[in-house]
């Protein structure tokens, strides 16, 4: 009979961390990106809408894989449509300031110089570096690119 109640409580107890791990990817996944992309466009900018769940990176893998098939001209310089293909479309359809998606994060795109120096003269607190995985860290080490401040 004891056995019987700890099964059951232990299929209880698997339950609900299931049940705990689902929520989380639930919210990881699709709820967060969608109240972020939500709080985003009503301080009014533009850009492409979230899909789950890998943002925009397959549509990156498309313009990337398209933008090196064609040879780039001999004389120009204006290499963003090559190298970053992704933020220059962003730029060309939806303005100076976008978003895109990397994943269930947006990006926010400016491109104004006069904005960027002043989100960086006073919102230098808010930005924080992304944390890099452990084993990059193993790779690149703690030097200049990983220095706070």
């Amino acid at each position: 009979m004891a056995i019987g109640a700890l099964q059951e409580l232990l299929f209880v107890l698997g339950g609900v961390v299931a049940l705990w791990f689902a929520w989380r990817a639930l919210e990881w996944g699709w709820l967060s990106p969608r109240r972020l992309g939500r709080a985003l466009r009503a301080q009014g900018l533009r850009g492409t809408t979230y899909r789950f769940p890998d943002g925009d990176l397959n549509e990156e893998a498309r313009l990337v894989t398209a933008e090196r098939a064609k040879p780039m001209p001999l004389r120009s310089h204006s290499i963003s449509a090559r190298v970053q293909p992704l933020v220059h479309n962003a730029i060309k359809e939806h303005g100076k300031i976008s978003m895109v998606w990397t994943g269930p994060t947006p990006s926010v795109i400016l491109d104004d110089p006069k904005l960027v120096r002043e989100v960086l003269s006073t919102q230098f607190r808010n930005l924080k570096k992304s944390l890099l995985p452990a084993r990059l860290i193993k790779l690149i080490g703690q030097g200049l690119l990983m220095h706070e401040g």
